[in-house]
């Protein structure tokens, strides 16, 4: 696990993630032209009642869907 310390909304936070996922938000970011804790704060926003490493992680899984359209079929 590899934690970041991100400011959201003027709050700090911290974030626990595997670096795996790591690398795809700051490709997410990178394509959106954002920072990356402009680009989390974005996610916090728009998450449901669940914790903010799972949204990311999920948001992950739903970028990675999007790039592979065989992987929407199958569900």
């Amino acid at each position: 696990m590899k934690k970041r310390s991100i400011t959201i909304a003027g709050h700090r936070t911290s974030v626990a993630l595997e670096p795996e996922f790591w690398t795809f938000i700051e490709k997410m970011a990178a394509e959106q032209q954002l920072s990356l804790a402009d680009f989390i704060a974005q996610i916090d926003e728009t998450r449901a009642q669940t914790n903010l490493a799972s949204a990311l992680r999920l948001a992950v899984l739903n970028w990675l869907e999007q790039q592979v359209p065989q992987l929407s079929d199958q569900s």
